[in-house]
């Protein structure tokens, strides 16, 4: 059975190969009422190929695709090669179908036209090819997430393996910006859709796997924990979180050492310092700790082309 497993994932994997180096597959995609051809360059991405919008490059909102450069993410029982297969599904299945999307000419930090495609979002998360996913602490769309629980209670695509409390999906290094001393890399709640920026002062190497533990907190500790934080008059949005977003601030800190996306800018590092004493005191301890998600890291310079990094080469 292994075997054939392993021959199956091979043979997927030379025929994506192949549709790469054919011509450009196009896909129909109306935007805002009218009809233009796209080339999906994953399952989350797009570009416009002619018409109005042509050139125009799209990144889809409210969800993530995995990786598609190489074989970058693990978790639970997976191995890295067969999450790149679920990935590579994901950028077929965006392919073959015709969706509708809107676009109001927002745009992301990498001048991406930010574009709504929520019929191909259900599908892709419903069929476990992509997670439920925001870049800031807003949860994602309860269409999204309805989706999301779907796929996982039923174990379909990437949940198959396993369900990690986060998807670590971006890493950066911090010789990427030479004028900033810290990076962040982004985890993505599998609860909820939002994101934590897990910031540290890293600076990683070519093909270097990064991996993070899970924790969890006993109620005792999180009782005690949080009547200390709820005494301080300075953290005013602490006391506004519901207890669930309360133990993810807790949760992230003992992970990654980041103050929670819950907490807005002016209160981070009051939260910091409190926190940091809460670890200090012993007041604040993960009861138990299991392997989370990780991720292999490559320059963005090193993932396509000739001069693709070594561990991103599949070998036949």
């Amino acid at each position: 059975m292994a075997f054939l497993v392993r021959l199956i994932l091979s043979a997927f994997v030379a025929l994506c190969s192949l549709q790469a180096m054919a011509s450009e597959p196009r896909t129909k995609v109306v935007v805002n009422g009218s009809m233009a051809p796209v080339y999906f360059n994953d399952g989350d991405t797009f570009r416009v190929l002619s018409g109005a919008l042509s050139g125009t490059k799209a990144r889809l909102e409210g969800f993530n695709t995995l990786e598609s450069f190489g074989p970058v993410h693990q978790w639970g029982t997976w191995a890295q090669r067969e999450l790149y297969v679920n990935a590579k599904a994901a950028t077929l299945f965006a392919r073959r179908g015709i969706w509708r999307c809107s676009w109001d000419r927002r745009v992301d930090g990498y001048g991406r036209g930010l574009f709504k495609c929520p019929e191909l979002a259900v599908h892709q998360i419903r069929a476990g090819f992509a997670h439920a996913m925001t870049v800031t602490a807003d949860p994602s769309p309860d269409l999204y997430l309805e989706a999301q629980r779907d796929a996982i209670k039923h174990r379909r695509g990437m949940w198959a393996g396993g369900v990690p409390k986060y998807v670590l999906t971006s890493l950066h290094s911090v010789d990427e910006k030479p004028n900033q001393d810290w990076a962040y890399n982004r985890l993505v709640s599998t609860h909820d859709g939002h994101s934590e920026r897990w910031i540290h002062r890293e600076t990683y190497g070519e093909c270097t796997n990064v991996c993070v533990d899970e924790v969890e907190i006993d109620s005792q500790t999180l009782r005690s924990a949080k009547a200390q934080l709820d005494t301080n008059d300075s953290l005013v949005a602490w006391r506004g979180l519901t207890a669930r977003k309360q133990v993810e601030v807790f949760e992230i800190w003992l992970m990654v050492r980041t103050v929670s996306a819950h907490i807005p800018k002016p209160e981070r590092d009051v939260m910091a310092a409190a926190l940091t004493e809460l670890v200090s005191s012993g007041l604040l301890m993960a009861a138990n700790t299991r392997p989370g998600g990780c991720m292999i890291y490559t320059d963005y310079r090193r993932r396509f082309g000739g001069g693709k990094a070594r561990c991103l080469k599949l070998e036949r």
